[in-house]
């Protein structure tokens, strides 16, 4: 986890600041969800853009 943290600090610092706000608040989301126990609302998130990612896909016919 520390490498982890290490990097994000990196990143934050060298993000524009648009970029480095939006990610705080995306990591603030997944900590309160963490916190609610609701993390498995992201998992259904990205199964639904996998789901819709394939409808995108064009057909091989």
């Amino acid at each position: 986890m520390d490498t982890l943290v290490e990097t994000l600090d990196t990143k934050l610092r060298t993000w524009n600041p648009e970029t480095a706000k939006q990610v705080r608040e995306r990591l603030a989301e997944v900590i309160e969800l963490a916190d609610e126990g609701a993390l498995e609302m992201i998992r259904a998130r990205s199964v639904e853009q996998d789901v819709l990612d394939l409808i995108d896909e064009p057909t091989p016919w």
